[in-house]
């Protein structure tokens, strides 16, 4: 008995996307969630890698930049994310320090080197099974609804801290570049088509 996996795309079949539903080819819709019906998307490789490549250029000035710009008793500071982290390691504040640094920096690096492994995968199955794959993928999708976490606590921040000339927290060019970063990497995760990695 062979252990050989037959895919819908082998079977002649097209698998709905969304809820994973098997239809004759030339259906245009599903019949069970109604999402349009596609065998494989010829350009959605150049698209995963397109929104990679502009969430990385965003990611660099997000840490180049400062995230906020305090401004206590007449005094102003900026801080960068890293910076952050190291002040609020030195003030004590491990735990947050670590939240911070996984949230803005462990997180996104990590998914950036996951999504373009995985692009980068699709031609060298030597280098990893497809169920590594499909896992590493399901992976991404899961850490991908944290990684607005640092562009909340500094909103938050901003929006309780604002006493005049006592004390004034403002998010600086760093917050919107870590934005449109983490929105890019999500772009291009939504962009890889999970079905490519069964295919031969």
């Amino acid at each position: 008995m062979s252990d050989q996996i037959v895919t819908a795309r082998a079977a002649g079949l097209v698998a709905c996307t969304r809820c994973s539903r098997v239809h004759p080819p030339g259906v245009p819709r599903c019949d069970r969630c109604g999402a349009r019906l596609s065998s494989r998307n010829p350009h959605g490789l150049q698209r995963v890698w397109a929104w990679w490549w502009a969430g990385l250029i965003a990611y660099i000035p997000a840490n180049l930049y400062p995230m906020l710009l305090t401004n206590t008793f007449g005094s102003h500071s900026e801080s960068t994310i890293l910076g952050g982290v190291i002040e609020l390691w030195a003030h004590g504040d491990a735990p947050i320090a670590l939240i911070v640094f996984a949230a803005s920096i462990v997180i996104p690096v990590g998914k950036f080197l996951a999504i373009g492994f995985l692009a980068m995968s699709l031609r060298t199955r030597q280098v990893m099974s497809e169920h590594a794959q499909h896992r590493l993928f399901a992976v991404v999708e899961f850490i991908g609804r944290w990684s607005m976490i640092d562009v909340f606590v500094v909103a938050i921040l901003a929006s309780l801290v604002q006493f005049n000339i006592v004390a004034s927290i403002n998010p600086g060019l760093a917050a919107i570049c870590f934005a449109v970063s983490v929105a890019f990497t999500m772009q291009a995760a939504l962009s890889f088509d999970p079905r490519t990695i069964w295919d031969d």
